[in-house]
């Protein structure tokens, strides 16, 4: 069965980390990349303060071939990162085990990974891979998707899947809320009808894949 493991990397232990070394308080947030002959595509998302040090100490770097800035959105900047991925013994370690990366973000001190594996012997074996090649795994979290076949967002459609996440980061359920369904609209630009469909429709999918026990569909009785 597939395993889910929430793994924490120092960010100087390994190639991408120090390609990306942020300054303190900056986050960054991959999205999935491409892969051709050892040189790997990656788009990222970071905050639109970053200062420019941060964009030239990446172009410099050796093992970069390219970066460029894709978008703005919501006070962050869209860049692609193109770097030769043989000197990161961690990341040509995810790609030649297909390893499924689900969500990465990365920090000054370290990076936190989710990532989906074939089964426990997997991780294991990845995990000594990464100990044979002095990179500090640390695993911070591990379970089962409770229902396979929902793909690596738990049965979530993109859609629904971006406007959870924005809701969340803009502090839809907060407490006390900080934004309003008409706001989030505004910033996806639908209906604030379509947002409240697609938070319902979304937690229904999470819940039911993720949480829901999968031997049996009947009811659970409430306490």
């Amino acid at each position: 069965m597939n395993v889910i493991a929430g793994l924490r990397v120092p960010s100087h232990e390994f190639e991408l980390g120090r390609v990306l070394r942020l300054d303190e308080g900056t986050t960054v947030r991959l999205e999935s990349g491409v892969t051709g002959d050892g040189v790997l595509t990656l788009p990222f998302w970071i905050s639109a303060d970053v200062t420019e040090g941060f964009v030239d100490r990446v172009r410099a770097h050796d093992s970069v071939a390219d970066l460029n800035r894709l978008h703005r959105v919501d006070g962050c900047l869209l860049y692609s990162l193109t770097w030769d991925i043989a000197a990161d013994a961690f990341v040509e370690g995810l790609v030649a085990n297909g390893v499924e990366v689900l969500t990465a973000v990365g920090r000054s001190e370290a990076w936190e990974f989710d990532l989906r594996f074939p089964g426990r012997d997997a991780l294991a074996d990845f995990r000594t891979y990464c100990d044979d090649r002095d990179v500090s795994v640390v695993v911070e979290r591990m379970y089962n998707p409770t229902k396979p076949g929902t793909g690596p967002w738990f049965g979530l459609t993109d859609r629904q899947r971006r406007t959870l996440q924005l809701a969340v980061r803009r502090g839809y359920y907060d407490i006390p809320c900080r934004c309003t369904t008409v706001e989030l609209a505004e910033a996806l630009g639908i209906s604030d009808q379509a947002v409240t469909e697609r938070l319902r429709r979304g937690i229904v999918a999470f819940v039911t894949n993720a949480l829901l026990a999968p031997e049996s569909d009947d009811e659970a009785p409430l306490d």
